[in-house]
């Protein structure tokens, strides 16, 4: 029986965005060399945006649509020490360990992964993302074991250079097989 949904999360993967203004004053993306996020436990993102009708003479005179992205979090099983200096700009210090302050510059990130029950394949990134630092909790050892994770919200906005939000490929794909060594940015057309 062929697995028509989705399920599981695998190969979570980052890039740091950069975004240089021109003398044109146009806004260019580049990316990082994406790193591996590993212990992906859940990712779930709801869009964002407007689609309601305008009314004019008795009837719809437009549909008013605009695409602002997603709204989402990303459950990890943990968060490596490189998410916590190269995304949120904690600070590594003499001494081995990891300093936040309060004037901490969080970055963008393309943000890619795959869920493993999609019979299609798919590997997806969303190449905006702003992602909020976590919550801190745990407790004490019971008769059962139940593991924290940790939980980022994120908005995964348009690119401001030509509004690009998401992509993905199946297995057929021309990026597919080395999506994870750069991030692939669709040419349409």
């Amino acid at each position: 029986m062929a697995n028509k949904i989705f399920m599981g999360l695998k190969n979570v993967h980052y890039a740091v965005v950069t975004e240089t203004i021109g003398e044109d004053g146009k806004i260019t993306t580049s990316y990082g060399t994406p790193k591996p996020w590993l212990g992906g436990v859940k990712l779930s993102a709801s869009a964002q945006g407007q689609n309601d009708n305008f009314y004019a003479d008795d009837g719809v005179w437009a549909n008013l649509v605009s695409n602002q992205g997603y709204d989402g979090s990303l459950e990890m099983a943990q968060i490596p020490e490189d998410v916590y200096t190269e995304v949120f700009g904690f600070i590594k210090t003499s001494g081995g360990g990891i300093a936040e302050y309060s004037n901490a510059k969080t970055k963008y990130v393309a943000l890619s992964f795959e869920f493993d029950g999609d019979e299609a394949a798919r590997k997806f990134t969303f190449y905006r993302v702003m992602l909020n630092r976590h919550d801190v909790e745990s407790e004490t050892k019971k008769e059962s074991i139940d593991p924290k994770t940790f939980t980022c919200s994120f908005k995964a906005s348009p690119r401001p250079d030509d509004g690009l939000v998401r992509y993905y490929e199946d297995k057929d794909g021309t990026n597919y097989a080395n999506w994870y060594q750069s991030v692939v940015v669709p040419s349409v057309g």
